[in-house]
């Protein structure tokens, strides 16, 4: 029997981020935006949206259509976060992902260091063998399918081995259409069919099967 491998996303999957997070994350985009192109607010909030709902990350239209250093960019939108006072605890997470059997790991559209400091805060970094950030899949982040061959490259797993944890869609898809598990993680009820399973939240995984 081949072992398992658990793979979870990070930022409203392990914890919520749109409650304190995201709205300053997403300000710091547009304001970045608006700095580098010489934009105002609104014309940089929909393109930055744009960019988010066509490619999964705003980095991957910024990169491709303007030349953006995403080094440059990651840095001046996540460094500035006060993570300590925006990071909302989860009890029993840890007591859950350590009752999991396999290995486990991170994969992120975020920078390695946002994610690191996030699972350090929550006391669960160390439940994890390997964080996969959008710097380790050189750029190409989720749902594209080369960030995910590069994991699983990395990992050195069969897609067929592993189970992803994510609260978006495309991603799922992506994980699906390789042959992973798919867990939606979201509140949401109707469930599309390249989703296997539907949980309210990773603590839900205490009492499933799978």
């Amino acid at each position: 029997m081949q072992t398992k491998t658990w793979i979870f996303d990070l930022d409203d999957t392990l914890h919520n981020a749109s409650a304190h997070i995201f709205p300053v994350m997403n300000q710091a985009m547009t304001q970045y935006i608006m700095d580098e192109l010489n934009l105002e607010e609104h014309s940089a909030h929909q393109l930055r949206q744009h960019y988010w709902r066509i490619y999964g990350a705003t980095l991957k239209g910024l990169m491709r259509h303007h030349g953006v250093n995403a080094y440059h960019f990651l840095n001046q939108t996540h460094a500035l976060m006060d993570l300590p006072n925006m990071v909302i605890q989860v009890k029993r997470l840890r007591h859950t992902l350590q009752q999991l059997k396999g290995r486990k790991c991170v994969f992120t559209n975020a920078p390695r260091a946002y994610a690191i400091r996030v699972l350090k805060l929550m006391g669960i970094d160390d439940c994890f063998e390997f964080v996969f950030s959008v710097e380790s899949s050189k750029f190409h982040a989720k749902p594209s399918v080369r960030g995910f061959q590069m994991l699983l490259n990395t990992l050195n797993v069969n897609a067929s081995d592993c189970v992803m944890l994510e609260d978006n869609l495309p991603a799922l898809m992506t994980a699906k259409r390789l042959g992973m598990q798919t867990i939606w993680v979201t509140r949401k009820l109707n469930k599309p069919n390249f989703v296997d399973f539907r949980i309210n939240s990773v603590l839900a995984l205490a009492h499933h099967r799978l």
